[in-house]
């Protein structure tokens, strides 16, 4: 599975930060083996509209673990509505909020019942964070290997300014809604225009 996360990467040409903090490391895959998998990998290819589109269109799959038809779902909405929808999302809180390490491992935190919203477990990686929502780490699942070094890493961490952050309780509160700027690195007007076609 590791190989697998790792190609997509390379295929792709950018880091997804798959591999949490692999990625920020000299073991990164894109540091060791940039070029695209494969034997003719090292060629240089002509990428048309078309293939740049379908990258970025890819790219925020594999981010954010959707399918083709939530992809298709979510881009009949206007672009500063896609990035909030995105942003909201309960895995993409958790990992703002510095409790996971990754989006990815995130994903898998909210999936296996150890994040609580409003004292309620949630296990829907794609809930949609409101205002006033109070996102924790289940008290049973504190005492687990990955949460162990968690306040070391939320010393130092800032989370983003829609998000407050409780360091000593382990809780995190949506404050506001997030604005429409882009701060990932996908483009979402190729990705609209590729639902256009």
């Amino acid at each position: 599975m590791k190989r697998i996360k790792e190609k997509k990467e390379r295929s792709l040409g950018t880091k997804l930060f798959l591999k949490a903090d692999r990625c920020n490391s000299p073991k990164c895959v894109m540091v060791r083996r940039p070029q695209k998998p494969g034997m003719h990998g090292k060629k240089r290819r002509v990428i048309s509209d078309y293939g740049r589109q379908l990258q970025e269109k890819q790219k925020i799959q594999i981010y954010f673990g959707l399918n083709n038809k939530q992809m298709r779902r979510l881009f009949t909405k206007p672009k500063e509505k896609i990035i909030q929808i995105l942003e909201h999302r309960l895995d993409q809180v958790v990992f703002l909020l510095g409790f996971a390490r990754s989006s990815r491992v995130a994903r898998q935190l909210v999936s296996h019942g150890h994040i609580m919203v409003n004292k309620r477990k949630v296990t829907i990686p794609s809930y949609y964070v409101k205002i006033g929502d109070v996102i924790s780490i289940r008290v049973e699942s504190k005492g687990l290997k990955i949460f162990e070094d968690i306040g070391l890493r939320l010393k130092q961490y800032v989370p983003p300014s829609w998000l407050k952050l409780d360091k000593d309780n382990l809780k995190g509160e949506c404050v506001a809604i997030r604005g429409g700027d882009n701060i990932f690195n996908f483009n979402i007007d190729l990705v609209g225009e590729f639902y256009s076609r």
